[in-house]
């Protein structure tokens, strides 16, 4: 457990998915927690289901923190740091988990030099299983960095990466999720053609496509060798790798995967409008 308070303008889907984690792993205990957001009634839900400090007052969050994470929509980043950056001091941290809002331009936003570590999480931290990836600014020290490690591994795993590959963790990690539940949500539909309730159908899916990524993690093999091993010779396997190749499968991953680092690239140079 950390002395350190934490902040959070914001809480969506990913800002709740971090708290979940957070609070789950035991790394900052509720009232060392204060968050913002725009109407009463998710200022009421927040606190009634996580009992950590709310307030409507963004500046608030800010004077109160030393971590602020700020979890909002990438539109409302502009707007949101000209209200906050003048009751910030030099010592407060900041985290930006917003996709294509470079260092660059989050340093024009503040318009001085303030410690920010750009992140990209995704929704399993609710479940302490979150990928994320971490590039901090030229002012974060290596104390600071450990810090940062340290909330996003209470979650999950985390890597530090350059600012240059962060679009492309966009489209691996950060949005992946709903690629994966849309192939979970597939193979239940199969089941169920062929006969399964779906409620079975959902628990064998995403227990076949946990375990097949968890041999991927502990055992260091590359995933075409673990699939040549489920591969029998003529078997059923195989005939089913016939057919999604047959389809196309690997050619429409890649592409929509690339499509979503496009995407994030393009919000970048737009300002995230």
């Amino acid at each position: 457990m950390t002395n350190k308070r934490i902040g959070f303008i914001g809480c969506g889907n990913m800002g709740c998915a971090m708290l979940d984690g957070i609070l789950s792993s035991g790394l900052y205990p509720p009232d060392q927690i204060t968050a913002s957001a725009h109407t009463k009634a998710t200022l009421h839900r927040l606190r009634e289901t996580y009992g950590i400090h709310v307030t409507p007052d963004n500046a608030e969050v800010v004077k109160h923190s030393d971590i602020v994470i700020l979890a909002v929509k990438p539109s409302l980043y502009e707007a949101i740091i000209s209200a906050i950056r003048d009751v910030a001091d030099g010592k407060t941290l900041f985290i930006s988990i917003a996709a294509g809002v470079s260092h660059a331009r989050l340093n024009d936003y503040f318009g001085r030099p303030v410690k920010i570590v750009r992140a990209m999480p995704n929704t399993p931290a609710q479940v302490l299983s979150a990928m994320s990836a971490l590039t901090p600014n030229e002012y974060v020290t290596k104390e600071d960095l450990e810090t940062v490690l340290s909330i996003f591994e209470s979650f999950g795993r985390a890597e530090l990466v350059p600012e240059s590959l962060m679009d492309a963790v966009v489209g691996v990690s950060g949005s992946s999720p709903a690629y994966v539940y849309l192939f979970l949500e597939a193979m239940a539909d199969a089941a169920v053609l062929d006969g399964m309730p779906r409620a079975q159908a959902y628990t064998f899916a995403a227990q076949a496509v946990y375990g097949a990524a968890k041999m991927v993690l502990e055992t260091g093999k590359h995933p075409g060798e673990l699939k040549d091993a489920v591969c029998s010779p003529g078997g059923t396997t195989i005939a089913a790798v016939a057919r999604l190749e047959e389809m196309g499968l690997r050619n429409a991953v890649i592409q929509a995967q690339h499509c979503c680092t496009i995407k994030s690239k393009e919000m970048g140079k737009t300002g995230a409008k």
